[in-house]
């Protein structure tokens, strides 16, 4: 799935899945056998084979939902 990643005023990681209309923060970052998996804050993971600088955000890109 297209997911879209920026920063907000704060400083923190948000996602934005558009098919869902779901914006939450990234509450968790670890890394996995293909790249890194994102845990938000409503409980989704989503597996990302890389999270792009701050300095190139907001940037969408392919996600994989894990849980």
């Amino acid at each position: 799935m297209k997911v879209m990643l920026r920063m907000n005023d704060t400083g923190t990681l948000v996602v934005y899945v558009a098919k869902k209309d779901l914006e939450e923060e990234v509450v968790k970052q670890t890394d996995s056998a293909v790249g890194k998996v994102l845990t938000l804050a409503n409980g989704w993971e989503l597996e990302l084979s890389e999270i792009p600088t701050k300095e190139s955000l907001p940037l969408t890109v392919e996600a994989k939902r894990l849980a």
